[in-house]
């Protein structure tokens, strides 16, 4: 099993890597790290895979603590360090910021944005001209319906995202791969769990959305591919136009 787990992961990563072009020559990839099981999934697979790829980079691992009480920062660079080397952390106040009184927007939402602006920086003064991200395939189908149901817009998150003109992409090799095979792939492989110190890890709108859509998957197997296909098979002349688009302007 855990073979053949492994095998169907790689597979998949493979995959997404080869379909989105997310690894060239000599790069230096930025690789961030928040201690949960998929972004140590990522991290075993990454370091599994520059032992045989075709092509050389060097992989960075970054975390960024929030800042919160009960830290789990120093085990899990102890953790990083013995089992591939060094890790850069950083002890950033984000996310007490973000919890505070004086922020008025969505905890989640800025802390995110913050943290992201934070790896962005340290990629461009690391010389890191990617940044990969543990984000799966759940996750992919979860933001589209979060997406839809609280911003009103039909959009989430693309395998490979450029940024800045192009100078910066962000990757997201396991987005082939589903939440529940990392999961397993964490308890096969003995990856250590680091607990989640943020007050609304159990109170997002994600985790909303993902009781909703187990639902449907529990009636219907197909559902979640058919979900994550229609993302890349849309018929736009069956969606509603922009009210400015209706009626092209004459010439």
């Amino acid at each position: 099993m855990k073979t053949g787990l492994k095998k169907r992961i790689d597979r998949a990563v493979g995959k997404a890597i080869h379909d989105w072009d997310m690894i060239s020559e000599n790069e230096r990839i930025l690789v961030g790290v928040s201690g949960g099981t998929d972004s140590q999934a990522l991290l075993n697979i990454l370091f599994s895979l520059k032992k045989r790829a075709p092509v050389n980079f060097d992989i960075l691992p970054v975390h960024i603590d929030a800042g919160f009480e009960d830290s789990f920062a120093k085990e899990l660079e102890n953790y990083i360090e013995d089992t591939y080397g060094p890790l850069k952390i950083e002890y950033k106040d984000y996310g007490v910021l973000a919890h505070s009184d004086i922020n008025r927007e969505n905890p989640c939402f800025l802390c995110s944005r913050l943290r992201r602006k934070r790896l962005f920086e340290i990629a461009q003064e690391q010389g890191c001209k990617k940044i990969a991200l543990g984000h799966n395939k759940d996750d992919i189908i979860e933001t589209l319906f979060i997406n839809i149901c609280y911003a009103g817009r039909i959009g989430t998150m693309k395998p490979r995202q450029s940024f800045f003109n192009g100078t910066l992409d962000i990757i997201r090799p396991l987005s082939y791969v589903e939440k529940k095979n990392i999961a397993l792939f964490g308890q096969l492989f003995n990856l250590p769990e680091f607990k989640n110190n943020c007050p609304s890890a159990n109170k997002t709108k994600r985790g909303e959305i993902r009781k909703l859509l187990e639902t449907l998957y529990k009636h219907n197997k197909h559902i979640k591919g058919n979900i994550f296909r229609s993302m890349s098979n849309i018929a736009p002349d069956y969606l509603l136009e922009a009210k400015n688009d209706r009626h092209p302007k004459s010439t």
